[in-house]
């Protein structure tokens, strides 16, 4: 089963993924894809890190999500933009090779046996249009990716000022 979580900056997606995590298991997991940046996003990671107990299973991943093994587990990877941007910064800005990439490991850990992912997004493009050439490149990259993903999960919910809208599923 796959749930994609999607919606705008700090439209509820962490928290409505979480409690839906908890739901469906006793014991989930917590891919963390984020790079710490700098000291802000430090704290941003640490303020995440202590919404969860000691339910969680934390595990740190950058970009080889087909590295973990979901299967018979309950995952909520959080989240697509700070993957996609891992990918984005490593291949110097290129689109395409970042979208193939990350299409291929999100396919390995699809086809894992018994999973169940809760994948958290960003709608970036539903804002104001990117300034720069690689912002508007990086909209582009998330934009394809979100519709990808949206695709093949079971359930999507658009999350709007906490208010989560089923959209499909």
């Amino acid at each position: 089963m796959i749930y994609l979580i999607t919606g705008g900056e700090r439209s509820g997606k962490s928290s409505y993924a979480q409690n839906l995590a908890l739901q469906l298991s006793d014991t989930p997991i917590y891919v963390a894809t984020a790079r710490k940046w700098d000291s802000d996003f430090q704290n941003r990671i640490d303020r995440h890190q202590q919404e969860r107990d000691e339910r969680w299973t934390n595990i740190e991943k950058e970009k080889y999500l087909s590295e973990i093994d979901f299967s018979g587990k309950v995952a909520l990877i959080d989240c697509v933009t700070l993957w996609l941007t891992n990918f984005f910064v490593d291949h110097k800005n290129e689109v395409t090779l970042s979208l193939e990439e990350a299409k291929k490991e999100f396919l390995s850990i699809a086809q894992q046996e018994n999973a169940t992912l809760i994948i958290v997004t960003n709608e970036i493009g539903m804002g104001v249009h990117a300034e720069t050439h690689i912002g508007r490149k990086f909209t582009e990259l998330q934009g394809w990716m979100n519709q990808f993903l949206a695709s093949n999960a079971d359930e999507v919910v658009l999350m709007v000022s906490g208010i989560p809208v089923k959209i499909k599923g």
